[in-house]
């Protein structure tokens, strides 16, 4: 982990939001905007909230441009890592400063679609143990290249296979979840990819919701083959590593008879 900056500081809250949408970014000063105003049309006048964006060491205007969107949004508050740390690391970030029991994290690209969270909210609030439930979005349809498309594939099959993570889309950055959950687990480099079989190993459950996806329209894309798969692999192996050494025992409370 590193230590990150508080850009915008916003007044105590008296009650805490329902719920925390955190937006990991970097080099997206043409997609915060947009994004923003999306985010808060969804769910403002249903739901309380707030929306956390974290910055990951951008080099153009991106944390000047999300320090001038607090006016408008008073929703918003912004964080920055001074250096770059990776995905991970940023929603780890917004997690850790999150004010709600519940999380939604999406993709600063503008690919994920904020109308969607109002269906995945919807999910987890319909599960039976909200505490030990993940919610995760299925891009039915990619708006993506080939090479995006055909990486994304073959990473989520060698995924499902290793980890049998129940989950048919592991890289849709739209998801929901318990900040205590996510809290919970094990914290490392590119965790992200691997939330739903976190989640699974600490004796959760994970939904599938199918949500919409888009093109990217502005900013360019980070991701490769090469990230995408490659590097994914030794993760892979550390994530199975993890889940066969789960610490979940079965705790009897002793008491005197009679006591």
């Amino acid at each position: 982990m590193t230590t990150s900056d508080t850009l915008q500081t916003p007044e105590p809250i008296a009650k805490a939001p329902a719920l925390s949408v955190v937006v990991p970014v970097k080099n997206e000063v043409d997609n915060v905007e947009p994004l923003i105003s999306e985010i808060a049309a969804s769910l403002r006048g249903d739901e309380t909230f707030e929306i956390i964006y974290v910055d990951d060491g951008s080099d153009d205007r991106t944390a000047e441009r999300l320090v001038e969107l607090t006016g408008p949004y008073p929703e918003l508050r912004v964080f920055r890592h001074k250096t770059c740390c990776g995905q991970s690391v940023a929603i780890c970030t917004g997690v850790e400063n999150a004010q709600a029991a519940l999380i939604a994290t999406l993709d600063g690209d503008g690919q994920n679609d904020p109308a969607d969270i109002p269906a995945l909210l919807k999910a987890i609030r319909a599960s039976e143990n909200i505490a030990r439930t993940m919610v995760v979005g299925l891009r039915a349809k990619r708006r993506d290249t080939v090479v995006r498309r055909l990486s994304s594939r073959v990473a989520n099959f060698i995924r499902s296979r290793l980890l049998r993570d129940q989950t048919a889309d592991t890289g849709c950055g739209l998801k929901v979840f318990p900040r205590a959950a996510f809290m919970a687990m094990p914290h490392f480099n590119h965790m992200h990819r691997f939330l739903p079989a976190l989640m699974l190993r600490g004796g959760g459950r994970v939904i599938s919701v199918d949500v919409n996806h888009r093109p990217r329209e502005r900013g360019t894309s980070k991701y490769g083959v090469w990230n995408r798969l490659w590097v994914g692999i030794v993760d892979i192996c550390g994530v199975m590593w993890l889940i066969r050494r789960p610490l979940r025992p079965h705790v009897e409370h002793l008491k005197r008879p009679g006591a």
